[in-house]
């Protein structure tokens, strides 16, 4: 792959990933070229990377009205045709929530590379993503720092490991009572001790269900069983992920808290690029690693993302959909921190579950999903 220049699609521009991958693109003009950009409603933004990186494509939204800006005047396209675009080399899915799915499955059966932000796509529908990655030979790249580590862990290994280990800071709540987390606000939860990430994003870290969420990502990524995917706090988040094989070895990814670096080895796979605008670890003042269990009292987001995970059908789609309302009606201050958890699993209590669900009964448990959680609170349920 020396010397040839990978043609990217981002999907997510103007988003926390979306911006990093923009940073490691910044940093090698030789390697690799943007031709697709996809955003939502941070048109300015758009407009200054399209200024810069000069793609071929671009999507955001409301776009199709015809009102778009003079300095956007590149080709208009869906987030699905970009991604399946004969042109595109890599997708960068950077994207979260719902709107990643139907982008990632086109990228799929189009058979691309794809770098993989989007978490809540492969929890939702990771069945019908792999066994459609095995078919068309497309290749998923995790993007996530704690499955690129897994990821960069397996590689020169033959035979499959018997334990995964994520780890998580524990966000900064991760010493809080019960009785404290009620009373944490929407500032409080947006101030993450160790990582740059959205809006929604951190409330996930915060509450440790974006952790469980990795760990039903990790079981499709990694074809492994639950039983075999384990979580630990480590707050200094040096240590990325453990992989544990059969003789008793471990072997762990290290390294600062940037997502910088793992977009970076996605995106340059299989070689390694010097960069640098990358930290590097500094063991002279580095002076001790912990790690612990999660209090399940305190972060019950965890177990109900891990019991949906083992449920299977669309249970994982239905706790995707009622977080993401959770938090954003968290963000919007209509209901308290702990609120969370209790209405994701008062709408997963009430799902009556599609065992081999098709992509139209996942997108149909979304959507029930949705409309039951903000039914819950639109009925002053005690959340």
């Amino acid at each position: 792959m020396t010397g040839v220049i990978k043609q990217l699609a981002i999907l997510g521009s103007t988003g926390s990933i979306g911006q990093q991958t923009l940073e490691v693109v910044r940093a090698f003009p030789h390697r690799f070229r943007v031709i697709g950009l996809a955003a939502g409603k941070n048109i300015d933004l758009l407009a200054r990377q399209v200024n810069e990186f000069r793609p071929r494509f671009v999507y955001f939204q409301d776009g199709k009205s015809g009102q778009r800006p003079a300095d956007i005047n590149c080709e208009f396209l869906s987030p699905e045709d970009i991604a399946s675009h004969p042109r595109v080399d890599t997708v960068v899915i950077a994207t979260s929530g719902k709107s990643g799915l139907l982008p990632l499955m086109a990228a799929v059966k189009a058979g691309k590379e794809i770098a993989l932000a989007n978490k809540e796509s492969l929890v939702a529908a990771g069945e019908i993503i792999t066994r459609e990655a095995g078919l068309n030979k497309a290749l998923i790249l995790p993007l996530d720092s704690e499955h690129s580590a897994i990821w960069q862990c397996l590689q020169g290994e033959n035979q499959k490991p018997i334990r995964l280990v994520l780890t998580a800071s524990g966000g900064p709540f991760r010493h809080y009572s019960k009785s404290r987390l009620s009373k944490v606000t929407v500032e409080q939860a947006l101030k993450h001790p160790s990582w740059r990430m959205g809006r929604k994003v951190t409330v996930d870290s915060a509450t440790l269900m974006n952790k469980g969420l990795e760990v039903i990502e990790a079981h499709w990524l990694f074809d492994m069983p639950f039983e075999s995917i384990e979580v630990l706090v480590h707050p200094q988040s040096i240590v990325h992920s453990l992989v544990e094989f059969v003789d008793g070895s471990v072997k762990a990814q290290l390294g600062c808290p940037d997502m910088r670096l793992p977009i970076q080895y996605a995106l340059s796979y299989p070689e390694r690029l010097p960069n640098p605008h990358l930290e590097r670890l500094n063991w002279d003042v580095m002076s001790n690693l912990t790690f612990g269990q999660v209090d399940p009292d305190v972060f019950p987001c965890l177990r109900l993302a891990i019991e949906a995970g083992r449920k299977g059908g669309t249970y994982p789609a239905v706790l995707c959909a009622a977080d993401e309302v959770a938090a954003n009606l968290f963000l919007s201050r209509r209901i308290e921190f702990t609120g969370i958890a209790r209405l994701v699993e008062q709408v997963l209590e009430r799902h009556q579950m599609v065992v081999c669900p098709d992509l139209d009964e996942i997108i149909s448990a979304d959507v029930w999903a949705r409309e039951t959680a903000y039914r819950f609170v639109s009925g002053d349920s005690p959340c």
